[in-house]
């Protein structure tokens, strides 16, 4: 793992990292309260569809779990996306086509995605890739002495459920999981994704719009169901697939200290 470069503003330190993963480099950022060292409770924080690790939503979240419990947190891009994009015309087209159908139907009743078998099986693989390298990511992050052994969470809804449902149920270090904005019918891979959600053990707090412009809402109710943890809570709230209101994050800070425990003095 490589030091890019690092910042602290507002009792927040910034870090940027490589992390080589299988001779691939992921670009990733680790937060933690300026000063610390120690294990710490520590968070990953997975991006969605077209976005990046310090997208906004991304950023205040982690800067949130540093100055309110004094967390540590880590994002780092998919693949595919951010740092990582080979093909910049794509992912611009890839942008504005999630853009157009955020615009379109919001009844909650959507279809499943018109997209190409081709598209969504190169999803899948990105997802499966994604899943895969968190786990050596959390290898190398768990070196950094302002996080060492953790506990650890995973926090991540939408795309960040399709890379992060699969890695939570086959990493133990995981010990609580936000995950949402996400459904199980109508997918490639939907058998391994639904016989990962299954083997969830751990608690998990699902996030959901009543009105996902993305997905039925009975496939986000199966995906529900289908979590075989024995605490799981579903929180749905009316609106669009980006439209969970803020007052959520009070919830994610609440499930957090509750499964991980509150961070030491030092």
């Amino acid at each position: 793992m490589d030091i890019i470069d690092e910042v602290t503003e507002k009792g927040v330190t910034e870090r940027r990292v490589d992390v080589t993963v299988d001779d691939e480099v992921v670009p990733g950022i680790v937060w933690f309260p300026d000063g610390s060292s120690g294990p710490r409770p520590t968070v990953l924080i997975g991006h969605g569809g077209t976005q990046h690790k310090r997208v906004p939503n991304v950023l205040s979240m982690a800067r949130g779990l540093v100055r309110h419990l004094g967390y540590a947190a880590v994002a780092v891009d998919a693949p595919g996306h951010g740092d990582r994009v080979t093909d910049p015309a794509v992912a611009e087209l890839a942008r504005k086509n999630l853009e157009a159908r955020l615009a379109g139907d919001t009844s909650g009743r959507l279809a499943q995605p018109d997209r190409s078998s081709e598209q969504m099986k190169a999803m899948v693989e990105r997802s499966r890739q994604g899943s895969a390298e968190w786990s050596k990511v959390l290898d190398q992050i768990s070196e950094l002495p302002e996080i060492g052994s953790g506990p650890f969470g995973y926090w991540g809804v939408s795309m960040g459920t399709s890379v992060g449902l699969p890695f939570v149920a086959a990493d133990k270090r995981i010990a609580a999981a936000v995950l949402g904005l996400n459904g199980l019918s109508g997918r490639p891979g939907q058998e391994r994704f639904a016989e990962a959600a299954h083997s969830l053990t751990v608690p998990v707090l699902f996030m959901f719009q009543w009105d996902d412009e993305l997905m039925t809402r009975q496939s986000g109710l199966d995906l529900f169901d289908a979590i075989g943890s024995a605490e799981k809570t579903m929180h749905i709230n009316p609106g669009g697939h980006v439209g969970t209101p803020l007052h959520e994050r009070t919830s994610y800070e609440d499930f957090y200290v509750r499964h991980l425990g509150p961070a030491s003095t030092a």
